[in-house]
């Protein structure tokens, strides 16, 4: 998921941890949990913890079929959306927020989870367009940390989306604050200031979102996505995809990583 998704979790029971910057979370069903793109973080049940690293992870679509009291002790009864906003949304700083569950997500809340016990795929129109006004409730209650995105310097955001058009070719420094009459040192020190990230790693951040995204919907083979991409040869491409993700490539195209 390192495409740039938004996520927003929440947890029907206790149990469950969300680790980011070496801080626990931990999970309570009052709270919406929203974590922008781009966030470092770690989940685990801790009534279930039995790695130490790694991904594991083991679960199941919980049908109508199933009565959760059944699973209430034993397991984690979770919830998640992941979608996407573009720029500049893609681009609110790194972290995890907590939202208050109201009455009026509450309720929003019982209608979805029941709904998804029901069905799972080919969601009707009516339920999508609900899903879509339960993230937009969600969002406006998050205040003032969501909005920095729309106040990113009007330079470092024309280099972002420049970043995103040219995602296929080489960028240097040097190239992109000429693209905003900037010295390169000038720049990349403004982008870090703004962006809480150097550049470098900006782009490789956003060309391996790419690639996971040419991965899950084209049949390009690892070779063909690092030459899309513009990386040098593959195993240049291998070694930043791992640096990002934390796998290599071809363990994220086989999908044996759960």
């Amino acid at each position: 998921m390192i495409f740039p998704f938004w996520r927003i979790y929440w947890n029907r029971n206790e149990g469950g941890e969300l680790i980011h910057l070496d801080e626990v979370y931990k999970m309570t069903p009052d709270t919406l949990y929203i974590i922008p793109p781009f966030t470092s973080f770690s989940s685990r049940f801790s009534r279930s913890h039995t790695y130490n690293s790694g991904i594991h992870v083991s679960g199941r679509h919980l049908t109508s079929d199933y009565d959760e009291n059944d699973y209430f002790d034993s397991s984690l009864i979770h919830f998640f959306i992941h979608f996407n906003l573009g720029v500049p949304f893609d681009n609110v700083y790194p972290g995890i927020l907590k939202i208050e569950v109201t009455d009026y997500l509450k309720e929003r809340l019982e209608y979805l989870t029941g709904r998804l016990k029901i069905e799972n795929k080919d969601f009707k129109l009516t339920f999508n367009l609900k899903l879509q006004a339960f993230i937009k409730e969600a969002l406006t209650n998050i205040g003032p940390e969501l909005w920095k995105a729309i106040n990113i310097d009007d330079r470092v955001l024309k280099v972002i989306r420049f970043i995103e058009v040219n995602i296929d070719k080489k960028m240097s420094n040097s190239k992109l604050a000429a693209h905003v009459n900037m010295a390169p040192n000038s720049f990349a020190r403004l982008f870090k200031e703004e962006m809480n990230i150097t550049l470098h790693n900006f782009i490789q951040n956003r060309k391996i979102a790419r690639s996971c995204e040419l991965f899950e919907h084209t049949t390009k083979t690892i070779e063909d996505v690092a030459f899309d991409l513009g990386f040098s040869d593959r195993y240049h491409f291998s070694r930043v995809f791992k640096l990002v993700t934390g796998l290599t490539p071809g363990i994220y195209k086989s999908g044996k990583y759960t």
